[in-house]
């Protein structure tokens, strides 16, 4: 039974996770698109073995690799998942019904997220959350942001969905280190451009506060202490994000010093 439904799934060296993700949704959605960023692993010949349709995409920004996606399908409603995630059991039949049903009333459905750091679940400091990952094909627009991709719905009404999509994305620290780095030197990019300036107090006590919110005052503590080292890290990305902010602004100004310089001769 068809549901027009189609997934979009952005990709990149993803092969230990994409396999599982692709297995989630058998049976749920009638087509695939995969917009990958030229992995340099297994991710494509994995992605090839469930016949998915395949896009490469050369960039860093997340948000126009995922709308590149979105412009490929044909179905009615599209579900957008991160190679790292898996939609449950539940979840598969709760979108199967809904998508079955004479009229569906909503434009979109917001659906929530189980977090799983180093095979364990997270249930609070910040990993309670959901996200707009179900949507009409002609009602939606992807901002074109670099970091974190976010869904836009034109018009209409926007429900919520009460199954959750399992979310892989902490599997060990390495990775996780390695990401929040990455994302930090992004965010720093994208908040000079809009203008932001950077401080001995934003490098220093921004990520001291940024441990404090997810592991005190959101109680994220109470998911055990086996998480700080995950809760450090985001302090760290904010670190990155700041003390990056202070390098590539010096180096702006020293680019052009030496074309004044250069103009002057």
């Amino acid at each position: 039974m068809k549901n027009n439904l189609s997934l979009v799934m952005i990709a990149y060296n993803a092969e230990g996770t994409i396999e599982q993700s692709l297995i989630s949704v058998q049976g749920l959605v009638d087509d695939i698109i995969i917009v990958d960023n030229y992995s340099t692993d297994k991710t494509v010949d994995i992605a090839k073995k469930y016949g998915v349709t395949i896009i490469f995409y050369q960039g860093k920004n997340r948000g126009i690799q995922c709308q590149l996606g979105i412009n490929q399908t044909t179905n009615n409603w599209v579900l957008i998942l991160d190679s790292d995630e898996t939609v449950s059991k539940e979840l598969k039949q709760e979108i199967v019904t809904l998508l079955n049903c004479y009229i569906v009333k909503e434009d979109g459905f917001f659906v929530p997220f189980q977090s799983y750091y180093l095979g364990r679940k997270l249930y609070r400091g910040g990993e309670n959350y959901k996200k707009l990952i179900l949507f009409r094909r002609d009602k939606a627009k992807i901002e074109p942001l670099a970091v974190h991709y976010v869904c836009q719905i034109s018009s209409g009404k926007i429900g919520t969905l009460k199954n959750k999509v399992n979310h892989y994305s902490y599997r060990n620290l390495l990775d996780i280190y390695k990401k929040f780095f990455h994302y930090g030197l992004e965010e720093a990019k994208l908040k000079i451009k809009a203008g932001e300036k950077t401080s001995f107090k934003k490098i220093f006590f921004y990520p001291a506060h940024m441990f404090w919110s997810r592991f005190i005052k959101d109680k994220g503590y109470k998911d055990g202490l086996f998480r700080i080292p995950l809760d450090l890290g985001f302090a760290y990305m904010e670190f990155v994000t700041y003390a990056s902010m202070l390098f590539i602004r010096s180096n702006i100004k020293y680019q052009r010093s030496k074309l004044q310089i250069k103009i002057q001769k």
